[in-house]
């Protein structure tokens, strides 16, 4: 039998358990993959956390790349052998082996390997819609990115670069700010030293920003409104130090008739054509050197637990696979 991690409680790292799993056969319009490598992700810990509720028992795991063993009926454009990954709901990537919703999973093509789109699918396309859809990135404008040295932030930093944008990222060490700096941010902010909402200021002399992206949350929220100039969009997109707490929609009119969003990858990605049009953009942009796919940090899938307690306590730095 195949071996996951799964939860029968939400909780902290440690109600994550190693166990024997049954995967059965694929159904109609799911394949069986065997996982070569799977993505870490800070939205599987709101599902293990509960933040996000979901029916247990449950498999972990969004995101992740591996080889198809079978394919069900009615599955026409992926055969046994092909290299497929995936970032999207059912969840399950944290397994040896899984059945997959053949819909949901795209065929990699030569010059991506399995760890770079195990690495890159979900922080990857996320970047995408953010830089390309959610807020079209124009040569020119200088943008904000909370958590600059996290998976997302790399990926953006130079994805925003290279669409000729001055990218401004924040971080919470100096060991951090080298790293955003080495991935296309213009000005790096340690915002445990420095106030991120002055010093946005003195870069913009005074402007304040088209765009915030911000996956923060509660921490950062107010601060990021301020770094607007009117007519600003709020780009709110995960809740990294907690959720944004209610909120009394007329003060964006005191702040200068700003917008907000709260965007997500399911909804970016929710018709197949759409799922496909961003893989392939985030395929191209790597394959032509414009995006670097770096893994800072590996795990034993079965250690899944202590790679979610470092993820949370910030130990870690860009993407990070769990390995079976």
């Amino acid at each position: 039998m195949a071996h996951a991690i799964r939860i029968h409680q939400v909780g902290g790292p440690e109600v994550m358990k190693w166990e024997a799993v049954e995967v059965g056969e694929p159904g109609q319009g799911q394949i069986r993959l065997k996982t070569t490598a799977a993505g870490l992700n800070y939205i599987d810990t709101y599902h293990r956390s509960g933040l996000y509720k979901l029916p247990l028992p449950l498999t972990l795991g969004m995101e992740g790349a591996g080889t198809v063993t079978a394919v069900g009926p009615g599955v026409s454009d992926i055969k046994v052998g092909d290299r497929v990954a995936y970032a999207s709901q059912p969840l399950g990537s944290y397994s040896e082996e899984r059945l997959m919703q053949a819909d949901r999973c795209v065929v990699l093509p030569d010059g991506i390997s399995d760890q770079q789109a195990a690495a890159m699918m979900l922080k990857g396309m996320t970047a995408e819609y953010l830089v390309r859809r959610t807020y079209k990135i124009q040569k020119g404008d200088t943008v904000l990115f909370h958590a600059a040295a996290g998976g997302v932030g790399l990926i953006f930093g130079e994805w925003a670069k290279a669409l000729g944008a001055t990218v401004i990222g924040t971080v919470g060490s100096e060991d951090k700010v080298k790293l955003a700096r080495e991935h296309g941010y213009d000005h790096v902010i340690n915002y445990r030293t420095e106030n991120f909402v002055e010093r946005v200021k003195e870069i913009t002399k005074g402007e304040g920003l088209p765009v915030v992206y911000d996956g923060v949350g509660k921490d950062t929220w107010s601060g990021s409104l301020d770094c607007l100039r009117p007519f600003g969009l709020m780009v709110s997109f995960g809740n990294a130090s907690g959720s944004v707490p209610p909120v009394d929609i007329s003060i964006l009119a005191g702040k200068g008739s700003l917008y907000v969003t709260r965007p997500t990858l399911v909804t970016y990605t929710a018709k197949r054509a759409d799922l496909i049009g961003s893989a392939n953009a985030l395929f191209d942009v790597v394959k032509a050197g414009k995006v670097r796919i770096e893994i800072k940090q590996t795990y034993a899938l079965k250690d899944a637990a202590k790679a979610h307690a470092d993820l949370e306590a910030r130990k870690t730095t860009g993407s990070t696979l769990l390995l079976p």
